[in-house]
């Protein structure tokens, strides 16, 4: 078990508030890491669940859709525990509208915080990690990393970007010691998904096309984002891991 063991590791993790973001931060930390939680409202939940449970949290306020601020982000994050050798690019927002009247600022709004930011502060952690000789870089893609979706043109635009980002990012740094993956969650019971799940008629029959016979919940994306945060996953880079019950292979 020791190749999943994160004791002295340091976790950043954005959107870390609630849902997925904050499930994976607990995640880690329950695996031994120190965790940073990043979010436009406060973390002050996912922080003190972690510290009931005897772990250490820090958390950043910051709007990441405002390219002007990461840079101070990453900096405070590299302060507040000297390093940080894991980042989670969770962080992200969804605009359901048709294609035909799509907003321009929908658009702009989803781009910015859910591609644009992974970039930026991929960039900038990225930097530190290759300095150093060695990080893991978890992205949050999707199942619209590979299908077109309904009325959501800009999430699936930004969710295939963040797959492409992955690969890219590994190409250039598995050699550097820093492993960049992505885990695309399937259909998971979250804040995003609440329109589809109060609507029978839609949730029943995507329930139907899942194997595994539910869908899934936040707790189901810890294992595998300790796994590509630990060094049980040093041979793997550039891979889009689903997590999904299944869906991708009906």
């Amino acid at each position: 078990m020791s190749l999943f063991d994160l004791t002295g590791k340091t976790a950043l993790v954005t959107g870390a508030s609630g849902g997925i973001g904050q499930a994976i931060a607990i995640g880690l930390a329950e695996a031994g890491a120190n965790v940073i939680g990043v979010a436009s409202s406060n973390c002050d939940a996912t922080v003190a669940a972690i510290e009931a449970a005897g772990g250490k949290a820090k958390q950043i306020k910051a709007d990441l859709s405002d390219e002007s601020k990461l840079e101070a982000v990453a900096a405070e994050a590299i302060s507040l525990f000297g390093a940080v050798d894991i980042l989670v690019n969770n962080a992200g927002t969804i605009r359901r509208t048709p294609a035909a009247d799509h907003a321009r600022e929908d658009w702009h709004a989803v781009i910015d915080l859910n591609l644009n930011s992974v970039f930026f502060l991929s960039q900038l952690i990225g930097r530190h990690m290759i300095e150093r000789g060695s990080g893991k870089i978890i992205n949050i893609a999707s199942m619209l990393s590979f299908q077109g979706g309904i009325n959501v043109p800009g999430y699936t635009a930004s969710k295939h970007g963040v797959a492409g980002l992955t690969k890219a990012f590994a190409n250039e740094w598995a050699g550097k010691g820093v492993q960049v993956n992505a885990i695309a969650p399937g259909y998971i019971e979250t804040n995003n998904t609440a329109p589809i799940i109060s609507d029978e008629k839609r949730y029943n029959s995507i329930l139907e096309r899942i194997p595994a016979g539910r869908w899934g919940v936040t707790q189901d994306l810890k294992g595998p984002a300790v796994f590509l945060a630990s060094s049980a996953s040093d041979y793997l880079s550039g891979h889009v891991l689903c997590v999904d019950g299944g869906w991708m292979a009906r």
